[in-house]
């Protein structure tokens, strides 16, 4: 009797940020919210690719979950720029036709990753921001919120104590949202998505809207989103730099993320997360931080949720 064909494999992994910090600054019903909010967005993303829709529908409902959660640092949970302000930055990218949108400087978009998939398949150009990006928002149909629908209590009230207080370590620090994702069909996806770090200069722009710094995705390799300090994320190119080391050095994903983690430690120091997804479904959750809020569900198999490195 011939074997049925077995059912293409499929996984999405998402991480919620990464950062070097006091374990007291994360109580256990703080621990409880946030991993409920990756359940939710990994489930958001996972649905999409278990009735075989696309890994770039499945990355951008996986980061939306995040962006209206405002327990993580995007769309609604952005943290205050110095100013008072909640700037927003994404990137999508397709594996499959190397296609992408980004975003950066909003104030006022919701979901700052469906901008960006608008930009890859509306627009002309790849990369807009600040008031063109609005521009073409409105153009495109989004409703645009209120600066106030940003401005939760908890990032208020951190950004009152960063300017009473610029050297001090905060448990949100620099988070960013992502997921790659790789889907039935066989393609890959990354979407990423940040309000930033707290207490930034107005107009500064990170890494989870540069292709290849903090987001990258081509087929014939791996889709890698990335968290953490986003100045040495985008000058390490990190996101490439674990395609570059898959591609021409022969790489596992994971040693790939491994060896891009360490990558120029001595010059470029900071905190680093990487998530990657190859074409065989093979997955990495990487970094040097003792916080790394990520998640994953390979197929049909039970999710994986969890916020400590230290955990096995």
């Amino acid at each position: 009797m011939a074997k049925s064909p077995s059912k293409p494999r499929y996984v999405i992994v998402i991480h919620g940020g990464a950062v070097q910090t006091d374990p007291s600054t994360i109580p256990p019903e703080k621990e409880a919210a946030l991993k409920e909010g990756l359940e939710e967005a990994l489930q958001a993303g996972w649905e999409i690719l278990n009735r075989g829709g696309t890994a770039l529908d499945a990355v951008e409902a996986a980061v939306m979950s995040m962006e209206d959660n405002e327990l993580f640092n995007a769309g609604r949970g952005g943290m205050f720029n110095l100013n008072g302000e909640v700037e927003t930055e994404s990137s999508i990218m397709d594996g499959a036709t190397l296609r992408g949108g980004a975003v950066s400087g909003l104030k006022l978009v919701k979901n700052p990753v469906r901008l960006a998939r608008l930009v890859m398949e509306k627009c002309k150009h790849t990369f807009l921001t600040a008031e063109g990006a609005h521009e073409f928002a409105l153009s495109q149909g989004l409703t645009l919120q209120d600066p106030s629908y940003f401005k939760t209590d908890e990032q208020r009230e951190e950004w009152l104590e960063i300017i009473q207080d610029a050297e001090k370590k905060y448990a949100n620090g620099h988070d960013t949202v992502g997921a790659v994702a790789l889907d039935q069909h066989g393609n890959v996806a990354v979407a990423t998505s940040t309000g930033g770090i707290e207490g930034k200069l107005r107009g500064r722009v990170g890494d989870s809207c540069i292709y290849g710094g903090g987001s990258y995705a081509n087929n014939e390799v791996c889709a890698a989103s990335c968290t953490g300090d986003g100045e040495i994320i985008m000058l390490g190119a990190l996101a490439h730099e674990v395609y570059a080391l898959r591609k021409y050095k022969g790489l596992s994903i994971r040693k790939a993320s491994r060896e891009a983690i360490g990558l120029y430690a001595d010059k470029l120091q900071g905190d680093r997360g990487i998530i990657a997804v190859d074409p065989d479904g093979n997955i990495a959750l990487e970094s040097n931080t003792n916080v790394f809020r990520r998640a994953y569900r390979s197929g049909e198999d039970e999710p994986f949720v969890d916020i400590w490195m230290d955990n096995k």
